[in-house]
């Protein structure tokens, strides 16, 4: 909505919107919480003096707040007791209503969780190593290693590229281009997920190959990770010395 010039388009989008954010409120997951923040933010920026968009927000925002105060500790610096799926998209919820509602303690755990996240998906030699979806990650055992998905790619990118745009520290940036690369062969089989003959994203990195499926879920959080680092680049065309690389 917040992108779009047409004011019908607008005005339709605005209208379900506000039909859908009160069932925001019922839900339990805080990714849900965190992706209505996502959506709650980028309205705003069109109509930033919506009451109940802004309530929501808040309520959201406390919500992920007492979760990260109720299970984190130094050396597990998250929101539950596990890593799952979307990891980021937890960080960037609370980074973008921390920019949204000028709420500094939001965007400190936004940026801490962020912060320690992408230190948890880094292999030893330096490249993105997300969680892998056969288990997942537990605090107190063993982390999966495969399968690892797009999605976390993906959502790794979009969380950096906001911490950045809060902060202007360009170590997001490189942060953002190390799962980018992941993508392109910069992972743990050095094998191209990204085909570039179809078009598609590969479904997963296995412990001794590549998934060869390529669902829309995967070949989204491609596209979407691509246009992303495409916009960020054109935004900093301006100004060539800040570099993505």
């Amino acid at each position: 909505m917040h992108r779009s010039k047409r004011r019908d388009l607008q005005f339709w989008a605005s209208e379900l919107f506000d039909l859908a954010l009160p069932a925001l409120l019922a839900t339990t997951s805080p990714r849900t919480w965190a992706f209505g923040l996502l959506g709650i933010c980028h309205y705003l920026e069109r109509l930033s003096g919506a009451r109940q968009a802004s309530q929501i927000r808040d309520t959201l925002t406390d919500r992920l707040i007492e979760s990260f105060e109720r299970t984190a500790t130094d050396e597990w610096c998250w929101f539950e007791e596990y890593l799952t799926y979307d990891n980021a998209r937890l960080c960037q919820g609370l980074i973008a209503s921390g920019q949204s509602g000028g709420h500094a303690q939001a965007l400190d755990i936004g940026l801490k969780t962020l912060s320690w996240l992408v230190g948890q998906q880094k292999a030893p030699a330096g490249h993105f190593r997300p969680v892998g979806s056969e288990g997942f990650y537990h605090r107190g055992s063993e982390r999966a290693q495969f399968d690892q998905q797009p999605l976390e790619a993906c959502a790794t990118i979009s969380a950096c590229l906001g911490a950045f745009q809060a902060t202007e520290d360009t170590i997001w940036l490189k942060e953002a281009r190390l799962a980018f690369e992941w993508f392109l062969g910069s992972n743990d089989l050095g094998l191209e997920l990204y085909d570039a003959k179809t078009g598609g994203c590969c479904d997963g990195l296995q412990e001794d190959r590549v998934n060869q499926n390529q669902g829309a879920e995967s070949t989204l959080s491609f596209l979407l990770a691509l246009g992303e680092m495409k916009l960020l680049e054109s935004t900093l065309a301006p100004n060539r010395q800040v570099q993505v690389t």
